[in-house]
């Protein structure tokens, strides 16, 4: 994506300055009415001209810059556009303002039943079933109906002995009865029970569907055994993932509207009831559970089991600093926007987000309210950004004092370490904090380069000393531009001897010095090549 906007932003100002030097007379009635300042490269902006010409760098012709605009700016940070040229990338932008973040968020879930209203329904004595009343998974039952016919001689011995004893020993064994299955009603009856009759009924203790059944009529069973689950369907739990990044925008007691393919020309509405604290690690989301009323129609249910579903959740958040979505590039984890300031320049910020509404995007840190941030264009601005940062180079430092000792410090720490000669490397650790300090007071960008040279004397050994030594020079040759005082050399296969860096690295010698490999020292001495100057 940068690279198209590179090409883009490119041609963009390459075309107007290709037809700038076609057409003189144009130039020249341009330049009659307008005071051109300076000529600068677009691609590589340090270098300017006090007269047209090409960039002595990439050869791109230099851009006149007139009085009352704004230079191409070199920090990757800024981008500066004349009118025009905002005008040609079509550069549109916003308030940022407090408002209602407003955000649709839709999940996908199932149906399922109410567990505190499921039952397992087992044998609660021994015997055999002699008949099924409910006998298919399915069947809708009422609290108090019979569920089977069975024959137990625990049972019927028991029944019989209520039967006969006297009244004030009947709650002993009618307690013992309902232990056995017996509902209230059916204890009271058992005196009308006939002699003859051998068998009894179980009825249910709940209303609902049955979800499963697992017996037949003629078949043996022990006390414990599972014969039927029975669940009531009156209100139904529609259960759906949620990531952790949605979960901000949910709470206890929120309004779900929940629709479902079987049912096409009805929304079911509830509210969350439970907010699962325990979270998937794998999935990285945890489960929340709506309670919807199911109600009969054309004398069923109109929500079935394990059904499938979407919820829709409308959400309107408290007023919150707000930017509209398309005004941030999100690169990795980093988020970046756009902000204008005067005289045409653009302002690359990192920006902390919050929520994300439908089409605006919460910002915690980063953009203040009032600031206008770009929402059409900005890809090309941060492709001009990105090439900048590529591109750019410091100027050339003078050669100074610091810059001299910097380069005697660096130069002894690198012969050091090729002679393997830790005594000597130590030494120039020593010194190398103050050079480094020197050169960073007076230059700021090499204030990397004091930290790692702060680091140097902590080395033990000559491993510990390479590779102390590699982020020394990894900081300062990034910020150092060549000079005949000393040298570059790149050894090829660094990551050989300090794991985990780049296979490439570089060091610096004093100028006119044979190459003296300090990453392996007399083990391979010579192995690297010069590429400064």
């Amino acid at each position: 994506m940068k690279t198209l906007a590179i090409i883009f932003l490119t041609l963009a100002l390459a075309v107007p300055v290709t037809w700038h030097f076609a057409h003189p007379s144009a130039a020249t009635a341009t330049s009659t009415g307008r005071k051109v300042l300076f000529y600068q490269s677009a691609m590589h902006p340090w270098v300017k001209s006090d007269k047209p010409g090409r960039c002595t760098i990439c050869g791109m012709e230099l851009t006149p810059v007139y009085d009352g605009e704004k230079s191409f700016v070199a920090d990757g940070e800024i981008v500066s556009l004349s009118e025009s040229a905002a005008r040609v990338l079509h550069v549109q932008t916003a308030e940022a303002t407090k408002r209602p973040l407003a955000k649709t968020l839709v999940f996908g879930g199932t149906v399922d039943d109410d567990a505190r209203q499921h039952r397992i329904i087992s044998a609660t004595v021994d015997g055999r079933i002699e008949k099924l009343f409910v006998n298919y998974s399915g069947a809708e039952i009422s609290e108090g109906k019979p569920l089977y016919e069975i024959y137990s001689p625990t049972l019927l011995r028991s029944e019989r002995e209520y039967a006969l004893v006297s009244a004030e020993s009947r709650p002993t064994l009618a307690q013992r009865l309902r232990q056995l299955g017996l509902s209230a009603e059916q204890i009271n009856a058992l005196q009308r029970k006939p002699p003859e009759s051998l068998t009894s009924e179980i009825v249910s203790p709940i209303s609902g569907i049955v979800v499963s059944d697992d017996i037949y009529s003629g078949q043996s069973v022990t006390a414990g055994q599972k014969l039927f689950e029975i669940a009531d369907f009156s209100t139904m739990w529609f259960v759906f993932p949620v990531y952790e990044q949605d979960l901000p925008w949910l709470k206890v007691g929120q309004p779900i509207e929940v629709a479902t393919p079987s049912v096409p020309d009805r929304k079911f509405t509830g509210s969350i009831s439970f907010i699962d604290p325990n979270f998937d690690e794998l999935t990285r989301t945890t489960k929340v559970r709506v309670e919807l009323l199911n109600p009969l129609v054309d004398g069923k249910r109109a929500l079935m089991h394990r059904l499938t579903g979407e919820a829709v959740v409308q959400l309107d958040a408290p007023e919150v600093l707000t930017v509209p979505r398309p005004a941030i590039i999100q690169t990795g984890a980093e988020a970046v926007a756009y902000v204008e300031q005067p005289g045409g320049n653009y302002e690359r910020r990192i920006v902390k987000l919050g929520r994300r509404g439908d089409t605006l995007v919460e910002i915690l840190d980063g953009i203040k309210a009032g600031e206008k941030v770009v929402t059409n264009g900005n890809l090309l601005l941060d492709g001009q950004a990105e090439m900048n940062r590529s591109f750019s180079a410091p100027p050339p430092l003078p050669h100074s004092p610091p810059v001299a000792a910097f380069v005697r410090v660096a130069d002894a720490l690198a012969a050091a370490l090729a002679k393997d000669d830790f005594a000597a490397f130590q030494t120039a650790a020593k010194e190398a904090h103050a050079a480094t300090k020197t050169l960073a007071d007076t230059f700021p960008a090499f204030t990397s380069s004091l930290k790692t040279a702060d680091q140097l004397h902590t080395a033990h050994d000559l491993a510990a000393a390479r590779k102390l030594f590699h982020a020394f020079s990894v900081a300062s040759l990034a910020k150092l531009p060549a000079d005949k005082s000393f040298d570059i050399f790149e050894c090829p296969m660094v990551d050989q001897i300090i794991p985990g860096v780049p296979p490439k690295g570089r060091w610096l010698q004093a100028s006119g010095t044979t190459i003296r490999n300090p990453y392996f020292g007399s083990e391979m001495l010579e192995c690297g090549v010069k590429i400064q100057p």
